[in-house]
């Protein structure tokens, strides 16, 4: 069954969670021919979704969270609702494409490949990517993000998180690989920005629920000294690992 872990930072990780380049749909779209339907699984506040809209008639987007859903930006041809990515109650033979962003991981694999193989339509293409911790030109801010990651909150990560830590080359994918391609997300953020994105974190909030305080107060300190004197915004990149696949009914 695929976890819930984000209705608690919702409004974070709305507010603050990067969106994705146009590139990776558009590369995306290069293999999906037919454009009626797809379903945006995991959707969370429709990061996704809402970069697939202008090119499919209606964009199906699921989650199992009700608050992330809540916060999801509105489109005339996006349907959100609440459901399992194993278990959705769709119709056979429905969708021309399936996306799965920042939470393939947390899914039960066979489950969630048996379900997105009776509702596709005959050759459909399923897309599942990640991104990791974002890095900078500036060293001594990526030492403290990369303390942070794996001594700070390290113990605090679900297991399922090592798929990201291994680049999603780990992970089940019984579908017809197709060739990915790297991306990244490139963003412009200020010492706010980089703090809120840590603050959606599901290790952060397993750290708070543990030791009843956010590690991340310490870290913002920590964050305002080592941060260029006289810059308001740092770039930062995350890499993207992509899954692309098509799915064969036969």
């Amino acid at each position: 069954m695929s976890k819930d872990l984000f209705s608690i930072q919702a409004d974070a990780y709305a507010r603050y969670r990067p969106s994705y380049p146009p590139a990776l749909i558009d590369y995306l779209l290069s293999f999906t021919k037919a454009r009626q339907r797809a379903w945006d699984c995991a959707t969370g506040n429709g990061q996704a979704a809402v970069l697939l809209a202008p090119y499919f008639e209606t964009i199906i987007a699921t989650d199992t969270s009700e608050k992330q859903l809540s916060l999801a930006v509105p489109e005339s041809n996006i349907v959100y609702q609440a459901a399992k990515a194993e278990q959705t109650g769709f119709p056979d033979n429905q969708f021309d494409l399936i996306t799965v962003a920042q939470a393939y991981h947390w899914f039960t694999f066979a489950a969630f490949e048996k379900e997105a193989k009776r509702v596709a339509k005959p050759g459909c293409i399923i897309a599942a990517w990640c991104y990791n911790i974002p890095a900078t030109h500036f060293e001594p801010l990526n030492g403290l993000i990369k303390s942070f990651y794996t001594t700070t909150v390290g113990p605090y990560w679900d297991a399922e998180r090592k798929f990201i830590d291994d680049c999603y080359q780990t992970i089940p994918f019984n579908f017809e690989e197709l060739p990915s391609k790297q991306f990244s997300i490139d963003v412009l953020w200020t010492e706010e920005a980089l703090s809120g994105y840590f603050n959606s974190w599901s290790s952060v909030q397993h750290f708070i629920t543990a030791n009843k305080y956010n590690p991340v107060d310490a870290l913002r300190a920590r964050l305002s000294s080592a941060w260029p004197s006289g810059t308001k915004a740092m770039p930062f990149s995350f890499p993207i690992f992509l899954r692309i696949g098509r799915i064969d009914k036969n």
